[in-house]
């Protein structure tokens, strides 16, 4: 008799938890695409993007480094360049370290700003 009444207990309800599939998982791989094209591909295109520019450093080219130092390179090796900052004065730095190249000419971004600003003022 306890036999029959462990045994019905046991049984699922028709239709409960059965089959599964991909629905559940549906929402989580659409997530993922959707960090993949947002975040993902665009921080590797940067990445493939600023190596290429490192490699591409030559002399004579105005850089920035990571740590905001200006500078014209004067010299290139195979993994670090040599940076005049100032007149007489230069710094070795990794090729990894150099942040961008300079645009000729064109102020700061921030000192763009306060120029505009000074000129509203006046």
């Amino acid at each position: 008799m306890l036999g029959i009444a462990y045994a019905m207990g046991q049984g699922g309800a028709p239709g409960g938890q059965g089959g599964g599939g991909l629905g559940p998982f549906i929402p989580l791989i659409l997530m993922f695409v959707i960090f993949y094209f947002l975040l993902i591909r665009p921080q590797q295109k940067k990445a493939k993007e600023h190596q290429e520019m490192i490699n591409n450093l030559k002399k004579g080219d105005k850089v920035i480094t990571g740590g905001g130092i200006h500078g014209r390179i004067v010299s290139a090796e195979e993994g670090t360049v040599n940076v005049e900052i100032a007149d007489k004065v230069r710094v070795k730095v990794n090729r990894g370290s150099i942040a961008a190249l300079a645009q000729a000419g064109a102020p700061p971004p921030q000192l763009a700003k306060e120029s505009k600003n000074d000129s509203k003022t006046k």
